[in-house]
């Protein structure tokens, strides 16, 4: 192998390590669910490219109002889903989306794309 054959994989692998940690690693924002009226647990996620915030805190046994609100046309982010509560909704483009539930339970759930490359992560607590 020459020169040029070693860099090109080297820029080769150093860009599959890059989408990987883009996908699945990267530290994103983190919210803590702000309390609407009757006591449920409000919080708007901008989707576009990922999820703002990317971390939401919730607390177990309190409604919760998730609201989507989708500002692309990418077919990755068309559709979230929350698996652990059961939700699959169709997200309109440059429209808001909003998803109602309640968390029994305490834990880290994820919730994603319809692909699963975009995702994001519920913490509930006590």
């Amino acid at each position: 192998m020459n020169t040029t054959d070693w860099l090109v994989l080297i820029a080769g692998l150093s860009a599959v390590v890059w989408v990987n940690w883009y996908f699945f690693l990267a530290p994103g924002t983190v919210a803590k669910a702000g309390t609407g009226s009757g006591g449920t647990q409000e919080v708007t996620v901008t989707v576009k490219g990922g999820y703002t915030p990317a971390t939401v805190q919730l607390r177990r046994g309190a409604p919760v109002r998730m609201v989507f609100d989708r500002q692309e046309t990418s077919s990755c982010s068309e559709e979230i889903v929350l698996p652990e509560f059961g939700i699959k909704r169709f997200l309109p483009a440059f429209q808001k989306t909003t998803v109602e539930f309640t968390p029994n339970a305490a834990g880290s759930f994820d919730f994603m794309c319809g692909m699963s490359m975009l995702r994001g992560k519920l913490i509930v607590s006590d």
